[in-house]
């Protein structure tokens, strides 16, 4: 039979339950793993401000400029397209595209820019 006794005292009360070893033990653990959480952390804050915040706010003037779209408005679609804006529907845009006046509609969502500088946005 083999017997399993503690060497040192540290054990020796852990292992025999005394509230005292315990919750040292426990306390210099968490003291062990708090920086590692705060570099996490901190990370994570770090890519709020660096990555997520900048391209919130490029995705909302994008919106803007969609949704103040207007007729005569010259605007490039995402394949690269580039026209004079016909109509605008409340999901749609008809473009008229080069000399022979094709026309073409697309989606809202696929204006990538606008190239005609309206008064209100030179002010602001």
């Amino acid at each position: 039979m083999l017997n399993f006794l503690p060497l040192d005292t540290a054990s020796a009360t852990a292992a025999a339950g005394t509230s005292s070893g315990v919750a040292g033990s426990t306390a210099s653990t968490w003291l062990a793993i708090l920086p590692q959480f705060l570099i996490i952390a901190v990370m994570i804050v770090v890519f709020y401000f660096l990555l997520i915040r900048p391209q919130k706010k490029k995705d909302k003037e994008i919106q803007k400029m969609r949704d103040s779209l207007q007729v005569g408005d010259e605007v490039v679609t995402a394949g690269g397209i580039i026209g004079r804006v016909v109509t605008v529907k409340e999901d749609t845009v008809l473009i008229e595209t080069g000399s022979d006046r094709s026309k073409v509609r697309v989606k809202r969502w696929a204006i990538s820019s606008n190239l005609t500088v309206h008064d209100d946005t030179a002010e602001a």
